[in-house]
């Protein structure tokens, strides 16, 4: 794992988006894994830019998304199938068939499950992954006790998520759906790449938490303490918990790595 501290909330998506734009443009056929929230929708209106600006395309890449809540048609305006299509989708040049999202309104949700993960495997795994950090702790809908090897599956959602999510559903937590699909932790962990964006001062104790705590079911973000691959973009205020933020500072400046990525 890796802590780079960026000035503010902007530096942070911008990074990221950058990160996302490099690996695309190697790797055409970029099998990318989507997270939703206020966090991803700096990054993805940069990467829009970039695809308007830049000609950057992702007429070759093939997306998964996180999560999705249970209950939510994939044309309900608070579903995550909605929020890419608005934030991502309809921005770019991807081919609608090279997104996939768990259906949350399956019929079965068990086999809904195992068919996202037949899915991935198929597509050759997670290129990049992107990952916002929950009020919990948690990674993509993985609550507090989810086993560090889990899969797809559905999951109940903990108070605090949907107080959290709120804001999507009239500011009401008792509106957001009470269980979504989630990718499990496993599933997450597999992933070639990962690269997590934290942002503001509400999530420093988290951060701190996930990072440089112990690993344990209960947070399952310290998972990605045992990622081979991990780069977690935080701004200022999300750093200020954190025990060594003045070696995290001193990595990024210095690292040949992330030259390019300085200015």
């Amino acid at each position: 794992m890796e802590i780079l501290i960026l000035p503010s909330p902007s530096h942070a998506e911008r990074l990221a988006a950058r990160l996302v734009a490099d690996r695309l443009r190697a790797k055409p056929d970029l099998v990318l894994g989507c997270a939703t929230g206020r966090t991803m929708e700096g990054i993805y209106a940069e990467l829009a830019r970039m695809h308007a600006g830049d000609g950057l395309s992702f007429a070759r890449a093939r997306t998964f998304n996180l999560d999705e809540y249970v209950g939510l048609a994939p044309s309900d305006p608070r579903s995550y199938h909605h929020y890419m299509r608005e934030h991502l989708f309809s921005r770019v040049d991807i081919d609608p068939a090279n997104t996939r999202l768990p259906n949350g309104a399956a019929d079965d949700l068990p086999a809904e499950a195992f068919a996202y993960e037949a899915s991935i495997a198929a597509a050759g795994g997670i290129d990049l992954q992107l990952l916002g950090l929950g009020s919990t702790g948690h990674i993509g809908f993985n609550e507090p006790l989810s086993s560090l090897m889990s899969r797809t599956r559905e999951k109940a959602l903990a108070p605090a998520t949907r107080e959290q999510n709120a804001p999507m559903f009239g500011g009401d937590p008792a509106a957001v759906p009470a269980r979504a699909l989630t990718m499990g932790v496993g599933t997450i962990l597999e992933a070639r790449e990962v690269v997590m964006v934290v942002t503001g001062a509400h999530k420093a104790e988290i951060l701190a938490t996930a990072t440089e705590g112990p690993i344990t079911a209960m947070v399952s973000a310290t998972a990605l303490q045992l990622h081979p691959r991990c780069h977690v973009l935080v701004d200022e205020d999300a750093a200020a918990r954190l025990q060594g933020r003045e070696y995290y500072q001193w990595m990024f400046e210095n690292e040949p790595e992330w030259e390019a990525y300085r200015s």
